[in-house]
């Protein structure tokens, strides 16, 4: 089969990357995930669309809930432990999760399994975006297109 013409693409042709906004050393437990940003890959600017790819024991992210940006999840590979304030269930391939904004509701993905996990996550950009973190002492604003992280009393990590 030849590959394919863009605006057509493989997103396992996309570099992976496992860098994190949260500066070091607190960034430590997000380690253990990779994405590949398919979105700007394809020139979109207005949301967000990553290929996720958690390694056993690792996290999607911290779990966190936004002010203004809608979140949704597919997996589609692997077998991943969703976390809510409702508590945990487990997700298995072609299950999807929606977040929408402003609901105070953390959310995350873990993987609790031997083998690699893989979801979708598309997430708009919606400037004036905040994001709370429960259960860490974190807090993040979006600015100029990316988030600056802090404490939650706005001292600086």
């Amino acid at each position: 089969m030849p590959a394919p013409r863009a605006p057509a693409f493989d997103p396992f042709d996309v570099p992976e990357s496992n860098a994190s906004a949260v500066p070091p050393p607190h960034d430590a437990p997000n380690r253990k995930r990779w994405y590949r940003r398919l979105g700007e890959h394809a020139g979109i600017t207005r949301f967000g669309v990553n290929l996720v790819r958690i390694a056993p024991g690792g996290q999607s992210s911290f779990r966190h809930w936004h002010t203004e940006q809608d979140e949704f999840v597919w997996v589609l590979e692997g077998e991943v432990v969703l976390v809510t304030d409702a508590g945990e269930q487990v997700l298995k391939p072609g299950t999807c999760a929606g977040f929408p904004h402003a609901t105070g509701d953390g959310h995350q993905f873990i993987n609790r399994t031997a083998e690699d996990a893989l979801i979708l996550v598309v997430g708009d950009r919606t400037p004036g975006d905040a994001v709370g973190y429960p259960d860490d002492n974190l807090a993040a604003s979006f600015v100029d297109g990316r988030f600056v992280f802090t404490r939650k009393d706005g001292s600086p990590l």
